[in-house]
């Protein structure tokens, strides 16, 4: 009875509106050290005219618009209403735009450079999506992507496989798609099919230190769509899940934290002149 007492508090601790626990929880951790690792790649110099695909609240579009400064321009969209409406919250400065990455509301050649992290794997249409990157790129305009490596990375694959136990192997999926654009060769593919030119596709380790293991856990459910599957579980299945996952987790633990050796996989390519 405590230990699932103890879980129904921390489950109610992190309760809330999904996007601002996104925004609170998943940006300032895994979402920071992707950008990061993004806008190194993408080498965005001033003056430039970015647009960050799949912008989620913001994080990116907001690091961009610092980099190239006064004399450039920042443009970010996302198809949820609610990443958006924090995004347009944080800064008056960004051009936020609802829409599909798939069918972007956005003219020929408008930016010099398109960017996009942690969002591409879940676009249905992956080919229509480059292709509009392409076509919104100004002749000479490159695009950088940052996704996870895959398949699942073995901190979440501990909790895709306690998912496929409690919840449902359905739910578990989304850890599958969260991982689901890592290939090198589907990313070459895809970028060549566009039409672009000078594509590399690399990976690089990010370490981020997370919460501990029960804290982490509930963070990620309620910052994701998970919560929804997972909030008409009783707390007996709750306390369950978290003991999986917790158990699983502990090899993962330095020090009281948890760290994650993520794989990012950063694609760049270009668009050629003229």
């Amino acid at each position: 009875m405590e230990m699932t007492s103890t879980i129904t508090g921390l489950w109610k601790q992190h309760s809330g509106n999904p996007v601002e626990n996104y925004e609170r929880f998943f940006v300032p951790t895994i979402g920071t050290a992707w950008a990061s690792a993004l806008l190194e790649t993408a080498d965005l110099r001033a003056g430039e005219r970015v647009l960050d695909i799949a912008c989620g609240t913001g994080v990116v579009a907001r690091r961009a618009a610092e980099q190239v400064g006064r004399t450039g321009s920042v443009a970010g969209l996302d198809l949820s209403p609610g990443m958006l409406e924090i995004a347009r919250a944080s800064t008056a400065e960004i051009d936020w735009h609802e829409g599909d990455a798939a069918a972007l509301p956005l003219p020929d050649g408008a930016f010099d450079v398109v960017v996009s992290s942690l969002g591409m794997q879940f676009v249905e249409d992956k080919q229509s999506a480059f292709r509009e990157m392409h076509r919104v790129l100004a002749p000479g305009g490159r695009v950088a992507i940052a996704t996870g490596g895959g398949p699942t990375q073995p901190l979440f694959a501990v909790l895709e496989q306690a998912l496929a136990r409690h919840v449902s192997p359905e739910v578990a999926g989304f850890m599958r798609a969260v991982f689901s654009l890592y290939d090198p060769e589907q990313l070459r593919t895809l970028a060549t099919d566009s039409g672009f030119d000078d594509i590399d596709v690399r990976t690089r380790v990010l370490t981020v230190t997370l919460p501990a293991p029960a804290e982490f856990l509930w963070q990620y459910v309620h910052s994701t769509p998970l919560v929804a599957a997972i909030a008409p579980l009783d707390d007996a299945r709750l306390a369950a899940l978290e003991h999986d996952v917790v158990a699983g987790w502990q090899s993962f633990v330095r020090g009281g934290e948890l760290v994650f050796d993520g794989i990012a996989v950063l694609t760049t390519a270009r668009r050629r002149e003229g």
